[in-house]
């Protein structure tokens, strides 16, 4: 299975090459992808357009962060960061410069938002339902914020999603629930089985996001159908 990073030049590539299609001749050329270099090669094509944006989220109650990529044009595309990660994650490993000439030809925008994970699943604090309730506020704010965002600068109805590690089950599970907002998947090494992160309570809020569950008894899986998918999966009980 492709890494991530390549994975997404492999998606970024065929959405470049539909848009092109599209184009009128005379258009200018999307550039070549950059599979091979290291680090410096990396750092060098990071010269993006990079934002930091921080706003008030009632959802959370709280400020929230996230970098953007780009200047709102083509496919607005969300990043979650792994386990334990941050916002600038996938720009500090490299993720985001991998594709980088992409997001200079306007051909891509990308968002990478916080997580709050710690707070939420990882939270052995407070009772199981005020996690699932954390877990919650959460999706709102990348629903109601950063996709209302992402689809306002790139004129665009729908965005794609991107993620590993419990990344990939944010990118994923938010997509299932709310298909109407989301054209384009990639998961990989996800576990969609979130069990294990509440001492054995059960409630509807986790089965209803246990991707391991509810999905073999979604009555309307058509809804799903327009949406591209890359999946890398681990189902079972996630291992951290």
């Amino acid at each position: 299975m492709f890494p991530v990073s390549v994975c997404l030049r492999i998606e970024a590539k065929r959405f470049v090459e539909e848009e092109t299609q599209r184009k009128p001749i005379g258009s200018k050329r999307v550039p070549d992808l950059p599979f091979s270099g290291g680090a410096t090669k990396m750092v060098a094509l990071l010269k993006m357009n990079e934002r930091y944006l921080r706003w008030y989220s009632p959802w959370l109650s709280r400020e929230f962060e996230m970098l953007a990529f780009g200047n709102g044009g083509g496919l607005p595309l969300v990043i979650f960061p792994t386990s334990f990660g941050r916002y600038y994650q996938n720009r500090d490993f490299g993720l985001v410069g991998s594709v980088s000439e992409f997001v200079n030809a306007g051909s891509v925008t990308v968002y990478c938002p916080d997580a709050i994970d710690l707070e939420s699943f990882y939270n052995k604090s407070i009772h199981p339902a005020d996690r699932m309730r954390t877990h919650h506020a959460y999706e709102n704010v990348i629903v109601q914020d950063v996709f209302d965002l992402a689809r306002r600068e790139c004129s665009a109805p729908r965005v794609a999603v991107c993620g590993a590690s419990l990344g990939a089950y944010h990118a994923a599970n938010i997509a299932f629930r709310h298909p109407d907002t989301v054209s384009l998947l990639i998961s990989l090494s996800g576990s969609f089985d979130i069990s294990s992160f509440f001492d054995g309570y059960r409630d509807d809020n986790i089965y209803f996001n246990s991707p391991y569950e509810y999905l073999p008894n979604m009555p309307d899986p058509w809804k799903y159908n327009h949406m591209h998918h890359h999946r890398h999966r681990r189902m079972g009980q996630h291992t951290g």
